[in-house]
């Protein structure tokens, strides 16, 4: 079974860092109001459709646009290691076993082709960015949510930068996958306002086939969560052919009916909007075959979920 007890980032709270791939201003899409999504890297999952495959590995990256690259070869040239590699037609792909991160390659690229993804940010740094927009929390009710990759991979520095913020009275949000240790979990909890779980699959096989593990341990901390008294939102990806059938939806629901503080279910189309992403990381995408779901059969699920007695949003 594959989950994470998380990453020790520091041996003090002044030294905590975490490593970030993203800081996303004006969100409304990740809980109420107004907030500021910070994008954790790191994910003990690997769903077919994720749509941030950046954020999975737990190092930073360099990531390729082909589009931009003018072929001058300097990237080659300024490599101290050899891990740059060129194929037939002309992709630039980063050796990783070979790659230092010294971003020697990065800085040399003027035509922009090469950037890293993923950096390393202390909680003061990270909560500069957060109290910029101190305004707008306040007048829609919004706040600060913490997204990924999965959170929990980095308790230290996210449990910090939560506690920093509630105590700046700002709201926070967790969206976790669940597939973490329940005491590294519950350690985050105690500073979170608002949980958004995300559940992608009922069926234990199908689960793993999809996503790499289990559901179980996914399941359980759900249960755990609403224990603790701590508000939910849950969150389902609708992925046409893989989690969208009446049989798994109305799973979701008798599931759901055990969680006493879930608020909405919130259904989330399926998308192409990273496969790119794929692409600049030298990565095939696995889905080219599923198509968006339509608009029709999103109402269909949000029916079947609302005659169960739950609030639903198409979106997040």
């Amino acid at each position: 079974m594959r989950s994470y007890r998380g990453l020790n980032t520091a041996s003090s709270e002044s030294e905590i860092r975490g490593l970030i791939f993203d800081i996303k201003k004006f969100s409304v899409h990740d809980g109420p109001g107004i907030r500021t999504t910070v994008f954790v890297k790191g994910c003990p999952l690997r769903c077919l459709w994720c749509d941030n495959p950046e954020s999975q590995s737990p190092e930073p990256e360099i990531v390729f646009w082909k589009e931009r690259c003018i072929g001058c070869n300097i990237c080659l040239e300024v490599c101290p290691s050899e891990a740059i590699s060129v194929d037939s037609h002309g992709f630039r792909k980063v050796i990783k076993e070979r790659c230092t991160l010294c971003g020697r390659c990065v800085e040399e690229c003027y035509a922009g082709a090469l950037k890293q993804v993923g950096r390393y940010m202390t909680v003061d740094e990270v909560l500069d960015t957060i109290e910029q927009d101190r305004n707008f929390y306040e007048r829609s009710n919004g706040g600060v949510t913490i997204s990924g990759g999965e959170p929990t991979t980095q308790p230290e520095f996210v449990s910090e930068l939560f506690k920093r913020c509630r105590a700046k009275q700002i709201h926070t949000a967790l969206d976790t996958c669940g597939q973490v240790e329940w005491d590294v979990l519950r350690g985050i909890l105690r500073h979170v306002d608002l949980v958004l779980y995300d559940i992608k699959q009922m069926d234990p096989a199908k689960h793993r086939r999809f996503t790499g593990v289990s559901n179980s341990l996914i399941l359980e901390n759900a249960k755990k969560v609403a224990l603790e008294q701590v508000p939910m939102v849950i969150r389902v990806p609708v992925v046409p052919g893989y989690n969208d059938d009446k049989e798994n939806i109305d799973a979701l629901a008798k599931f759901v009916c055990k969680l006493k503080t879930v608020k909405e279910i919130d259904l989330l189309p399926y998308h192409r909007f990273g496969k790119a992403k794929y692409e600049r990381l030298g990565r095939g995408y696995r889905l080219q075959h599923v198509k968006p779901p339509v608009e029709e059969h999103m109402l269909r699920l949000k029916r079947i979920l609302e005659s169960h007695g739950f609030n639903v949003k198409i979106g997040g």
